[in-house]
């Protein structure tokens, strides 16, 4: 980073935000005509993914607007351009658009966004495109900023030809287009799909193929159709935010969820949530916290009951356990699957508060090591950041034997309150070098 007066100037690979992200940004929603120049569109436009983000300054200016986004980037040449923006305190996740499924449900997001991103979205017959065709919400948008886009030469030219070539048989319709800017719009039912000519490819994905599917799935050339249920509420069927958060999402029957259980939930986290930040607070102060991960989110109610707190929540929801996570999304929510017997896709020193409910119990009965996830924590963890573990006693005691080798202090323990024999265990980590390393800490 170069410090240049009163901005930071980062590396990369230069800008599409000539005059502003919050000018570019006010700029689509006036192409979509959404009132007061605002891109949450009254509350309907809340979850957003930025492929090839940098260093995620279009979500970061998003977040005044109520609009959280997953900024997605790869480590590439342009140096450890996710850790900037993580730093930054904006939400964001190491990936990369490859040859397997993102680790997101299907209608996940109702804006996709490239700026500059130097994908190459027509190879292996526009599967990357696809990709995104499966996250995007009924009547989402694809906001594309390219030289493409506005053809100023003979190449630019041709890989506009086949692009729009392309998302027209994918049944996306132009919604606007100014200067080198253009989003499209996907369809809200199967209507397009069904009307279009025998063997016109992309095809769509077999009847069988299930678009929430995501850990080591292969990425396939296909459109992904909605479900009969979708297609006849004609879209996503959510509220506006900030109603959306609290409201029973239209996927919970997908779980067997019912709106007693989902409301019941909701409410025991907000109890639990309110008697944390009962235990943080001699510790913390107004900007302590602002990047928190929940590493097993079941439905997102922990971090639900964090709406009036200035922080965002990392939703880890585990890959063999239910797929809870379009739940989490439709709540307007962000998150990931993940397996918690390997590393997380994040650099170290990422978050400012980790919630750990009963993750240590479950990759125990995987017979993967709890030691390993402790160190995997301790990577995650900013210095002077916090832990709170939620567990059985025994797990617990397991993890203060090692309070002192990875330089933890204990802060608060309590029993959780309730019958299921958990307990409470606050930790915070030390902020030290190598120099102050103890002798005997091996």
């Amino acid at each position: 980073m170069i410090d240049a007066g009163e901005k930071i100037k980062f590396p990369g690979g230069g800008t599409h935000f000539h005059y502003g992200a919050d000018k570019y940004i006010a700029s689509l929603a006036r192409m979509l005509n959404f009132t007061d120049s605002n891109l949450n569109n009254e509350g309907r436009l809340r979850t957003v993914l930025d492929v090839g983000c940098g260093v995620a300054s279009f979500g970061g200016y998003l977040l005044s607007s109520n609009i959280i986004t997953m900024s997605l980037a790869p480590n590439d040449v342009h140096q450890n351009q996710i850790q900037f923006a993580l730093e930054r305190g904006i939400p964001a996740y190491l990936g990369v658009l490859g040859t397997k499924r993102l680790p997101y449900p299907s209608r996940s997001f109702e804006l996709a966004h490239c700026s500059r991103c130097r994908i190459d979205w027509l190879q292996r017959d526009g599967i990357l495109l696809l990709e995104l065709d499966r996250l995007l919400r009924p009547g989402g948008y694809f906001a594309y900023s390219s030289p493409e886009a506005y053809a100023q030469d003979e190449e630019d030219q041709r890989i506009w030809r086949e692009m729009s070539a392309l998302v027209s048989r994918m049944c996306w319709k132009i919604a606007a287009k100014q200067d080198q800017t253009v989003i499209w719009v996907k369809p809200l039912t199967n209507d397009c799909y069904m009307d279009r000519k025998p063997g016109t490819r992309p095809p769509l994905c077999r009847p069988d193929d299930d678009p929430d599917a995501v850990w080591g799935v292969p990425m396939e050339a296909c459109i992904t159709r909605y479900s009969e249920q979708n297609h006849r509420a004609r879209g996503s069927g959510l509220v506006p935010w900030p109603a959306r958060l609290t409201s029973p999402p239209p996927r919970l029957a997908d779980l067997e969820y019912s709106t007693e259980m989902f409301e019941k939930d909701t409410e025991i986290w907000q109890q639990r949530v309110d008697s944390y930040w009962s235990l943080l607070s001699p510790k913390i102060r107004q900007n302590t916290l602002r990047n928190i991960m929940d590493m097993k989110a079941n439905i997102g109610s922990f971090a639900a009951a964090l709406k009036d707190k200035d922080v965002w929540t990392m939703n880890v929801v585990p890959q063999d356990g239910p797929n809870t996570l379009k739940i989490i999304y439709d709540r307007g929510l962000i998150g990931s699957m993940h397996d918690w017997c390997e590393a997380y896709s994040t650099y170290p020193r990422t978050y400012d508060l980790l919630h750990a409910w009963t993750v240590f119990s479950e990759v125990e009965k995987k017979g993967c090591s709890s030691v390993d996830l402790l160190i995997e924590m301790d990577r995650i963890l900013r210095p002077t950041g916090f832990i709170i573990v939620r567990d059985k006693r025994p797990v617990v005691e397991f993890i203060k034997k090692y309070l002192k080798q990875l330089r933890w202090v204990s802060i608060a323990e309590s029993n959780s309150g309730s019958d299921d024999g958990q307990v409470v265990f606050v930790i915070q980590k030390k902020k030290w070098v190598v120099e102050d390393s103890p002798k005997d800490s091996e």
